[in-house]
């Protein structure tokens, strides 16, 4: 029987000194960053509270101050071929605040003298500049101008004082986060003619570091809610669930290490000059591999990520696909590479989170562009010849995009001209006139891949041997056809 009704509700009585404002009080930020300063408050010396900001009119913030801040954050999944399974009680949040009912606590916040970092994740679409944004709006609509207005209001109560500077750290999922952040904030400063020392103030007392992270958090858990409130003492409207894998590549410097204490915690926070060869990895491995097995997944009959290891064949093309194709492109540590690829695998296994390969398969097309291609040309520059499991890959999804499959509607989600150009080539059966259209569409891939050696050929091939509508055996009439 659930008792969830009869439990009292969860409610923090923490009292750390602010030393962040979080801005967005969304799911992935209280499993991530939550996370961290739980572990620092918990191993070090740190000490540290986070105010967080509702960056929309709509959120959560009336419930977080109905449990002071609290909640609780499960951790499920795979790590080194072992279940895991972890409850962790967060308390770090000691302050609230709506800027759409109470602008000036907003301002307030910038007066506190203890804050060292703003961290933030308003989703890819928040780091935008507004230019009908206005100074005297209570507040600001984009959060790159409630940030600005906020910046003004610290540089004034200080002074000026290059001792208020601060550590602003992006969480959102563009590349250059923070580089792009702090462009737009310059472009409000000069839109609303601030004076010129705030300027400098911005440009030479805070640090903006661009970050990277990664973390799957499929947040609050509606489909099987008593699994968890049944191991709960309490009630809790804002536990949170999320995997155990956990990276967070920040650049910056000697003194962010410091203060991050990156080194006493054991969650994996690089701090780094250059986190571009780390995005790379997690796109060409990570992401990659979602890409090149999803077509092939789904036609071979799966429903979820975690169904790819159900099957000897599948897990097989993954693992081969990514250790011997992909990995091996990447100019990174041989060791950090094989690390990150084995937490992949062991991410993909999760029987705790129904990844849906129809729900990745959405705009195929240009992922494949990014996430594989470059791994596949690369390859075929460094040794001459094509990667087996990329280039099948690549002829699955050219029949991934048919629409149809033994009789069945395939999930093809795409622009809609993307799925035009593939209806119309298909309706002639054809699979040289198919392969040749879409390899010299520069429109799809930057560049006429018809130009790449035997590329074409062993394509054409590839969909032959899918005539038969059986994977395994269309996969190994290739390898045996060019000796692989």
């Amino acid at each position: 029987m659930n008792t969830s009704s009869h439990k009292k509700p969860l409610f923090s009585k923490s009292n750390h000194p602010i030393k962040i404002v979080q801005f967005g009080e969304g799911n992935f930020l209280r499993a991530f960053v939550g996370d961290v300063i739980h572990q620092l408050n918990q191993k070090t010396n740190y000490n540290g509270g986070i105010a967080v900001v509702q960056p929309i009119a709509n959120g959560l913030i009336s419930e977080l101050d109905r449990q002071g801040g609290a909640y609780t954050l499960f951790l499920n999944g795979i790590q080194k071929g072992k279940e895991v399974q972890e409850k962790i009680l967060i308390e770090n949040i000691v302050a609230t605040n709506n800027p759409y009912e109470d602008f000036n606590s907003f301002l307030e916040l910038a007066k506190i003298p203890e804050l060292e970092f703003i961290f933030s994740n308003t989703t890819e679409a928040g780091i935008v500049f507004d230019p009908t944004d206005q100074f005297d709006a209570t507040p600001p609509k984009s959060y790159p101008a409630k940030l600005t207005r906020w910046l003004w209001e610290r540089f004034t109560h200080f002074e000026a004082n290059s001792n208020a500077g601060l550590y602003i750290i992006p969480c959102e999922l563009i590349n250059y986060n923070a580089t792009t952040l702090k462009k737009i904030i310059l472009q409000y400063v000069d839109l609303w003619e601030l004076e010129g020392q705030f300027k400098e103030w911005i440009q030479n007392a805070i640090t903006f570091c661009n970050s990277l992270v990664d973390r799957i958090v499929p947040g609050y858990p509606k489909e099987n809610l008593s699994f968890y409130e049944n191991q709960l003492a309490y009630k809790d409207a804002l536990l949170v669930t999320a995997e155990p894998f956990f990276l967070w590549v920040i650049e910056g410097d000697e003194r962010l290490k410091e203060k991050l204490s990156v080194d006493q915690i054991y969650l994996d926070i690089k701090i780094v000059k250059d986190l571009q060869s780390y995005r790379t990895q997690k796109v060409r491995i990570l992401n990659g591999a979602h890409t090149a097995l999803v077509p092939l997944s789904i036609l071979y009959g799966h429903q979820t990520v975690s169904d790819i290891f159900t099957s000897s064949f599948t897990k097989s093309f993954l693992e081969d696909a990514i250790r011997n194709e992909v990995a091996p492109t990447l100019d990174m540590d041989s060791a950090s590479l094989h690390q990150f690829t084995e937490a992949v695998f062991d991410r993909f296994k999760n029987p705790f989170i129904k990844h849906y390969l129809a729900s990745i398969a959405l705009n195929s097309i240009s992922k494949f562009k990014v996430r594989v291609l470059p791994s596949l040309l690369v390859y075929q520059e460094k040794n001459r010849l094509l990667p087996p499991h990329l280039v099948f890959s690549f002829g699955c999804l050219l029949r991934f995009y048919k629409g149809n499959w033994n009789g069945s509607e395939l999930p093809v989600q795409d622009d809609k001209k993307v799925v035009e150009e593939f209806e119309s080539l298909w309706k002639k059966n054809n699979s040289k006139a198919v392969v040749s259209r879409v390899l010299s569409k520069k429109e799809f891939w930057d560049q006429d891949l018809t130009q790449i050696p035997n590329l074409a050929m062993q394509l054409e091939d590839i969909l032959d041997f899918l005539a038969t509508g059986n994977i395994e055996s269309a996969f190994n009439s290739y390898i045996n056809k060019y000796d692989y």
